[in-house]
């Protein structure tokens, strides 16, 4: 390895390790705020206009089997793009690592089947497998990949080859995605903090430059530190290079993370496709980096085929039905994170393929609904604008939710911010404006005053409603036909879920979806 790509595979992995770091960070400080705001009674008055809510028209039907439908999909167009990325990938990386040599179907098809083991963790990470299930598909794949190998090569050489190829990109990717906070916040973290280590780096080039040429800038400024002991006036020099290359860095850095909330906010780009961009990334970058002691600049062509991605997506984008799609309103018992979760995980998350979400907002979700407009609003000290302030704020929150299906064919989850004080305002609001509820009742006891609000007002609520509740053996079930006794208590389907495995799943989303 040269010099060069040695340094290239320290910023690779120091950004991986910072924007991991903060990611940590800043989900912890996140939830902390959120915390702090909903708390905050807060009596102004809006000073935006009052605008009328959206499009009332009755939504698209939609079955359990469309769902599927569009989960088969989905998955066979990101298959789709990963088998184009692993095929054009190893073309290019043959012209560039032993050019002259003819390309061959069978030469292809060797280094292609290497190169396609992104899909595995990237399929994971989009359907959010568990950790367990992971870890065995991606062993079963290199069991294969191992077995398909030794049909060309030994054995030695079939696993110097896996441990080069799968094994640095697979470390980082497990540091980034594996976490809840770092798979929401750290994708959208690391090419600020590539830019701010490159900077960093550059700095110190500079300074060793002219430090070898004696430069005369350079002694006047040290000049000043003669008088201090020992090495000390080197490593003040030294700390200097790095203070003023960060300032540099800082404001770049911080345009960047805007402009990659603006392009979120403008639909230009997706969670789900950052997520599985993401894993190619880091295996293209292996690869990369490491033609580039031999190729140079030509070794970041292996960049290209990740424009598979949107082009698969933009052609597959013009078969989806027009028209107004379901809206799922989302309630629960708070400070039952896990619980809730994991129903996000395996419920709510495929429902975003065939209809919208909202909830009001709480820290129990927030790594699984955080996005890049969240984040980067976040760090400028701005989360307080979204929080609702007084009933006009609802409805032009309401207004402003984003109801269009991203370039991957998913639908967003929008929420709203409330005090204390705004909620049951947002909840009203919200309740007229979704088609179906799921509302988890699991650990529901009588003192849970918001759940029992919100129960008598969905009996109550005067428009057709379908209300999905799960319960558990620790829900208080008096209090809950308590707190439906004056409504319509037809409208509500009770789903016992004491043992929730993937059974249960699949029954509530077929409970949504009648």
């Amino acid at each position: 390895m040269t010099p060069h790509a040695g340094k290239l595979y320290f910023a690779l992995i120091v950004s991986v390790l910072l924007s991991s770091t903060a990611a940590w960070i800043i989900a912890r400080r996140y939830r902390r705020r959120m915390q702090q705001l909903m708390r905050t009674p807060h009596t102004g008055e809006s000073t935006g206009p009052v605008v009328e809510a959206a499009d009332r028209r009755a939504p698209l039907p939609v079955s359990l089997a469309d769902n599927r439908s569009e989960g088969i999909r989905l998955s066979m167009l990101l298959m789709a793009s990963s088998c184009l990325i692993a095929l054009s990938s190893s073309c290019i990386w043959w012209a560039l690592a032993v050019p002259g040599e003819p390309l061959t179907a069978r030469r292809v098809a060797v280094v292609a089947l290497l190169y396609l083991w992104p899909v595995a963790p990237g399929l994971a990470l989009v359907w959010r497998w568990s950790r367990k299930r992971l870890l065995g598909t991606m062993l079963l794949w290199c069991v294969v990949l191992f077995v398909a190998l030794l049909w060309w090569m030994n054995v030695r050489q079939a696993l110097g080859v896996m441990k080069e190829d799968i094994a640095l990109p697979l470390v980082l990717l497990t540091l980034v995605f594996l976490g809840s906070a770092t798979r929401a916040i750290a994708p959208w973290l690391l090419v600020p903090a590539a830019v701010l280590v490159s900077s960093v780096l550059a700095g110190l080039d500079t300074l060793t430059y002219m430090a070898a040429r004696e430069s005369p800038l350079l002694k006047a400024l040290i000049a000043p530190l003669e008088g201090l002991p020992g090495w000390s006036g080197v490593y003040v020099v030294f700390a200097l290079f790095v203070l003023l290359s960060l300032i540099i860095a800082w404001w770049p850095m911080r345009m960047l993370g805007r402009a990659l909330g603006h392009a979120y906010s403008r639909k230009w780009l997706s969670e789900l496709l950052v997520v599985f961009a993401g894993v190619w990334v880091f295996a293209l970058t292996d690869r990369a980096l490491t033609l580039s002691s031999s190729a140079g600049a030509a070794a970041f062509a292996m960049y290209l085929p990740l424009l598979w991605i949107p082009a698969v997506m933009l052609l597959a984008r013009g078969r989806r039905r027009t028209g107004r799609v379901p809206t799922l309103l989302v309630l629960r018992v708070f400070q039952r994170d896990k619980e809730v979760q994991s129903l996000f995980d395996y419920v709510i998350e495929r429902w975003r393929l065939s209809g919208n979400t909202v909830m009001i907002a709480g820290t129990d979700l927030a790594d699984r609904i955080l996005d890049a407009a969240d984040i980067f609003q976040f760090l400028d000290r701005r989360l307080a604008e979204r929080f609702v302030v007084s009933p006009a704020d609802v409805t032009r929150r309401i207004a402003a939710f984003d109801m269009a299906a991203d370039i991957d064919g998913r639908y967003r989850i929008n929420e709203c911010y409330c005090h204390d004080t705004t909620w049951q305002d947002a909840l009203q609001a919200l309740m007229r404006y979704s088609d179906v509820v799921l509302m988890d009742l699991r650990g529901f006891q009588a003192h849970n005053a918001g759940c029992r609000y919100e129960l008598t007002t969905l009996a109550q609520a005067s428009r057709e409603l379908r209300v999905v509740v799960l319960t558990d053996s620790r829900t208080d079930r008096a209090a809950v036909q308590e707190a439906i006794a004056s409504g319509r208590q037809e409208r509500f389907t009770w789903i016992e879920t004491s043992h929730f495995k993937s059974g249960k799943y699949r029954e509530v989303l077929a409970r949504l979806f009648a």
